[in-house]
């Protein structure tokens, strides 16, 4: 299937900030106490959200601007065949905005960060077994 320039662009560029995101938090992960946890699960966060965006560009969806991934995940077409759980996506929906501003909520720590970033990995395995990530890329 050939994939039209424009399209292959946007996903490609969605996907690079993903990884971004991802290396960020995978790097900022530490388990001793002075890691930044706030800054582990809003990258974490980010990585999945960029993934689903990217899959929604590829189907032809438009992009909605939220960072609620159980609000992106519903609008991917029926045979799109990704294996997410709404429930686990909704864990990282808190480290969207709250996390990066004080008193916007409590903060995260090493047993909130260690499976956000789990998530984000899991998103990621299924977004890109679900693209042609080689024509992509």
């Amino acid at each position: 299937m050939a994939i039209p320039r424009e399209v292959r662009e946007v996903v490609r560029a969605w996907i690079l900030k993903a990884e971004h995101d991802l290396r960020t938090a995978e790097r900022t992960f530490t388990p001793e106490g002075d890691c930044p946890f706030d800054m582990v699960c809003f990258h974490a966060q980010q990585c999945a959200e960029k993934y689903l965006k990217a899959l929604l560009v590829f189907h032809g969806r438009e992009v909605p601007r939220t960072h609620d991934r159980t609000e992106i995940l519903p609008l991917l077409s029926a045979g799109v065949a990704v294996k997410l759980d709404v429930d686990e996506l909704a864990e990282l929906n808190p480290y969207a905005v709250g996390v990066r501003y004080p008193g916007l909520g409590p903060e995260p720590g090493r047993e909130e960060a260690k499976p956000a970033l789990e998530i984000a990995r899991r998103v990621r395995a299924e977004v890109r077994s679900a693209l042609p990530i080689d024509e992509l890329i």
